[in-house]
């Protein structure tokens, strides 16, 4: 167990500013939820789902909700990845999870009314970043297409895990504007810290368990936060919309 004191230290020595983003509705805001699948979130449901309930994971889950359905109101576009591996292409150094085809690779039961909804666009990938991973045989990439088409000026990512397929995704996403890939995507990359997770496995695992390491939970949701940020990401932990000058 990581002591509330070197948690306490980490925060001291790697600051993290968090800010209320206001998302204008004069422009196109887009929502990437990433990886909130039964096979990380759900109690029980694969090698790498929580043994048990987890606060941090059900927060994620209840926010992440609250903001895809005011998304879906104002009808504005939301690009959801799946976790989704084939099971002879293991992903060093997690041992086998969310096979595709199986209900670990499912949206967690709280978001699965996002599969009927036509602003959603949903892509399963067996890689842990969604922008490679949405990458097709002719070259296109369907995360690149969904930007252009739909004109978005600012992206907000949510979901797990904070310091590993959320941070990925952010990373290169923000390359791929920097390089002027993304067309439209001028603006903001913005990371909805309340509504993103990650998982935890304590120090006496890897002893048991040669293919995983040990991952204290609040401790690495800093550190994937801090990182985003280093590389041009915003860091929100409250987000709201603003009309007219007016927030709503």
């Amino acid at each position: 167990m990581v002591l509330q004191t070197t948690i306490d230290l980490l925060k001291s020595e790697i600051p993290l500013h968090q800010e209320t983003i206001n998302l204008s509705e004069d422009s196109v805001t887009g929502l990437v939820l990433v990886d909130i699948i039964n096979g990380f979130c759900t109690v029980g449901a694969g090698n790498l789902a929580p043994r048990e309930p987890n606060t941090q994971i059900c927060e994620m889950i209840n926010e992440s909700t609250r903001v895809a359905r005011l998304f879906c109101e104002k009808k504005l576009p939301i690009m959801v990845f799946l976790d989704s591996h084939h099971p002879n292409k293991p992903e060093d150094p997690y041992p086998p999870h969310c096979i595709i085809g199986t209900d670990e690779s499912n949206l967690v039961p709280a978001l699965r009314w996002l599969e009927e909804e036509e602003n959603v666009t949903i892509r399963r990938k067996d890689c842990f970043d969604g922008y490679f991973g949405s990458m097709e045989a002719d070259g296109s990439t369907v995360f690149v297409d969904w930007v252009k088409q739909n004109h978005i000026k600012t992206l907000v990512v949510a979901g797990v895990c904070t310091d590993i397929c959320v941070l990925d995704f952010v990373c290169s996403t923000i390359s791929a504007r920097n390089r002027g890939f993304l067309g439209p995507l001028l603006q903001d990359v913005v990371v909805y810290s309340t509504a993103c997770a990650t998982f935890h496995i304590p120090p006496h695992v890897p002893t048991n368990t040669k293919q995983v390491l040990p991952h204290p939970q609040e401790f690495m949701h800093h550190v994937g936060l801090y990182m985003a940020k280093e590389r041009g990401a915003k860091i929100a932990n409250e987000l709201s919309f603003v009309a007219a000058g007016k927030a709503i």
